[in-house]
């Protein structure tokens, strides 16, 4: 079990990692600076000598060579591919040094996503930013950090946790914890169709509480890319609505999370109660920023990896409150 909670801590951490880089690469439009998967034009890495350059756009012409953002892709796509080195082995070590069923089953589970993760990617590219395809692959890294942090805690098994009764707000957990998926499935949704800003001002949005919103088609799943998606595709309103959602759900999600908050404050869970607390006021903080500042590179990437460190904590108050 220490191998395998050891190696499932590496995995969560390096997820982080993978998510951060994944939002680097989102967010400079970097998506399609290999025009090609798994190589980029062609090349195991990426090409740097003007000769190879030179061959690099001779093959994609469509496609001009850009090194700024050639390499936050294949470094995402390396790091990405290093998680399902460390679920191999996970699985290796489920099977042969655990005889607990369920940990070998969730283990291979993550193994499978995984290679799902990676046939995302490859889509990503091959179907140019199809805005629902890359909606999958962001928020499948959460998923991925789920995976990772839920098997780390059952083969851990801390015992100071066992204390913790919170049983009776379980109920109150789970719906925190389905809405805060939502929630980062809406962000990823408003990053990939690059409605970032569409409300530049808060807490208005375009100068009123109720701007004019086309929710038909910022919601339109089976959207139509043309060439490619890159910039995105949808008019004002589209993305207004798709921007407009993910505040309404912010203020939704901070309502539920407060009251958690509260019930969790009179238990002997009061320090996570705390922990909690700050992450939710430090997303709240860092998405108010994101607009307030037009998204800042690092002040969004770090939006992404605090709503991370919340499904963490999120997650952790789940298992405290569903374990047996």
């Amino acid at each position: 079990m220490i191998l395998l909670r050891n190696f499932s801590l590496f995995g969560a951490l390096f997820s982080v990692v993978v998510i951060a880089l994944g939002a680097w690469t989102r967010l400079v439009d970097a998506g399609l600076g290999c025009p090609d998967w798994p190589g980029c034009y062609g090349f195991v890495t990426f090409p740097t000598s003007e000769a190879d350059i030179a061959i690099a756009e001779s093959r994609y012409p469509s496609f001009p060579y850009e090194i700024d953002k050639v390499i936050p892709e294949v470094v995402h796509r390396y790091f990405a591919a290093s998680l399902g080195l460390i679920a191999i082995g996970m699985v290796f070590i489920a099977f042969r040094k655990t005889s607990d069923k369920f940990l070998q089953f969730v283990s291979a589970f993550l193994l499978f996503f995984i290679c799902c993760q990676g046939l995302f990617g490859y889509l990503t590219v091959s179907l140019k930013l199809l805005p629902i395809i890359v909606t999958g692959h962001l928020f499948g890294g959460f998923i991925t950090l789920s995976l990772f942090s839920f098997i780390f805690l059952k083969a851990a098994n801390f015992k100071f946790l066992h204390y913790i009764d919170i049983k009776k707000y379980r109920g109150l957990a789970f719906i925190c914890l389905v809405v805060l998926f939502f929630q980062i499935f809406l962000g990823a949704w408003t990053s990939t169709n690059y409605a970032s800003l569409a409300c530049p001002d808060f807490p208005t949005c375009q100068g009123t509480y109720l701007p004019e919103m086309d929710f038909k088609s910022g919601f339109n799943l089976k959207q139509e890319i043309g060439p490619n998606y890159l910039f995105g595709l949808l008019e004002n309103p589209a993305r207004v609505a798709i921007h407009y959602s993910h505040r309404i759900t912010a203020l939704i999600l901070t309502a539920l999370m407060l009251i958690l908050i509260g019930c969790l404050w009179f238990t002997n869970a009061a320090p996570l109660a705390s922990t909690l607390g700050l992450v939710l006021l430090l997303q709240i903080s860092l998405g108010i920023m994101n607009v307030v500042y037009v998204l800042p590179l690092y002040i969004a990437i770090a939006h992404n990896l605090i709503a991370a460190m919340l499904l963490l904590v999120t997650l952790l108050v789940n298992y405290l409150a569903w374990k047996k």
